[in-house]
């Protein structure tokens, strides 16, 4: 948090300073756009193949074909979900929040991508439908869908709190990518990272700048849509502060779980897929 009482006095010219227009880092237009016309048309010919159950207070995970869809879906009452996405045959490209946050902002939706971390860069999914874009920003700097949270986890519980929680996200996602991977807990905690924080309405304090967390606008039957661009493990969590309106990560919140639906347009529509090339860049870094 910044201090409320600067130590310094401010140059003559601060207000010129304060002026200076921003310049956005990231153009836009600089993304290659998905093919919104093809994906749709996929999409119309998908038809649901499975449903997996995401507890409350747990987590979940599930293989997904470049190609096919996968939505994240309320189903009893307000809960936000804590999503990672790993290419299914190597972990170690996983789904990278801040770049994803650089490129795109700080909250997402229809038509923003997920991109994977380095060295390969690309597209991992793109969402392709949000019964929650009505919610826009609100009178204090909050929207839904952030990539600015990192996930709940055990470490900096144990920090604040000085007790043990193991139903935290990051602990969810740890033991759901061990069992579905059969990996040791170990192992599995190396390839958790930070999340899409699905349905959860957060922003920064504008006085302070601190990350805050609202009760989640979400009702039983919205859902936040994706096509897979690669072959996916999507592991999603319950997160144990329900819908974060009041605690963050404990057993007091209520919570309910989550679904994953998959829809697939078929192997033959799949096949015509193309699968977004990784970096061109030669990882020389100057030394070629």
């Amino acid at each position: 948090m910044k201090p409320q009482t600067p130590r310094f006095a401010p140059p003559k010219d601060a207000d010129k300073r304060r002026k200076i227009s921003p310049v956005i880092c990231y153009p836009p237009n600089a993304c290659i756009e998905a093919d919104h016309g093809a994906i749709a048309d996929l999409r119309n010919e998908a038809k649901h193949i499975k449903t997996v159950t995401v507890p409350a207070r747990d987590a979940a995970c599930v293989d997904v074909p470049a190609g096919a869809f996968f939505r994240i879906l309320s189903v009893q009452g307000p809960q936000v979900g804590d999503l990672n996405l790993w290419n299914k045959v190597d972990l170690q490209e996983k789904f990278y929040s801040g770049k994803t946050r650089a490129l795109h902002g700080t909250h997402l939706s229809t038509g923003n991508r997920m991109w994977s971390s380095f060295p390969n860069l690309r597209p991992m999914a793109t969402i392709v439908d949000d019964t929650l874009d009505w919610y826009g920003f609100d009178e204090f700097g909050g929207s839904v869908h952030d990539v600015i949270g990192t996930r709940c986890d055990p470490y900096t519980g144990r920090l604040l709190s000085g007790g043990n929680y193991h139903n935290c996200c990051h602990s969810n996602l740890t033991r759901a990518l061990a069992q579905h991977c059969e990996l040791s807990f170990m192992d599995a905690e190396k390839h958790v990272h930070d999340v899409l924080n699905v349905f959860m309405c957060t922003g920064f304090t504008r006085d302070t700048g601190q990350y805050f967390m609202k009760a989640s606008p979400v009702r039983p039957g919205d859902y936040l849509e994706f096509y897979a661009e690669i072959d996916l493990i999507v592991g999603l969590s319950a997160c144990p502060g329900g819908d974060c309106g009041q605690e963050h990560t404990s057993d007091v919140a209520q919570c309910y779980p989550l679904e994953i639906e998959i829809y697939d347009p078929g192997a033959q529509a799949r096949a015509m897929h193309k699968t977004p090339p990784k970096s061109a860049y030669d990882q020389s870094h100057g030394q070629g």
